[in-house]
């Protein structure tokens, strides 16, 4: 995505924030600035192939109210972030189109610069296995800016060492 594009979508969230629909409580949105984002990194999107699970797994993904949501394991997906070889899995939705695919993960900013409990990307699958995986995209759970909500927590699966530093920061007094 160009930068342009993506200050654009970073302007459609954030007037999103400040609305009545928002995830945040009405007494946040009176004095909302604008999420906190870290600046624009080309080099952290990519576009990768997914490799497809054998079996068809459907797992249960803890979640931060405790209930368990379920996902299918749709694929594995490999790529490097500064030299590093990274794996992370893709999961879809067992009631929706499987082109759709969730990437739940956490990486070492989480709980310094990034929400504690990781961060999320959405991505579609190509008809030729391969996808845009672009952590510039990279989004907190909406858990991060209000309780109440049922976000599920990224697997170990999906813990990356590497710092990536692209996407939403931390919200609120943390940030």
């Amino acid at each position: 995505m160009s930068v342009e594009k993506l200050l654009e979508f970073r302007l459609r969230k954030d007037t999103f924030f400040a609305s009545s629909q928002s995830p945040l409580a009405a007494e946040l949105r009176q004095d909302f600035a604008g999420l906190k984002y870290f600046d624009p990194n080309p080099s952290l999107e990519f576009q990768v192939r997914l490799e497809p699970v054998s079996n068809v797994e459907h797992i249960a993904m803890e979640t931060s109210s405790g209930v368990r949501k379920f996902f299918v394991r749709a694929g594995r997906l490999e790529f490097q972030i500064e030299g590093q070889s990274v794996q992370l899995t893709a999961y879809s939705n067992p009631e929706t189109d499987d082109t759709d695919l969730f990437i739940p993960f956490r990486d070492a900013t989480s709980g310094s610069e990034t929400y504690g409990s990781g961060r999320y990307l959405d991505t579609e699958l190509e008809p030729d296995g391969s996808l845009v995986l672009d952590f510039n995209l990279a989004y907190n759970p909406y858990c991060a800016y209000s309780d109440g909500w049922s976000c599920p927590i990224p697997p170990l699966e999906n813990w990356l060492k590497v710092s990536v530093r692209a996407g939403e920061k931390t919200y609120g007094a943390a940030a």
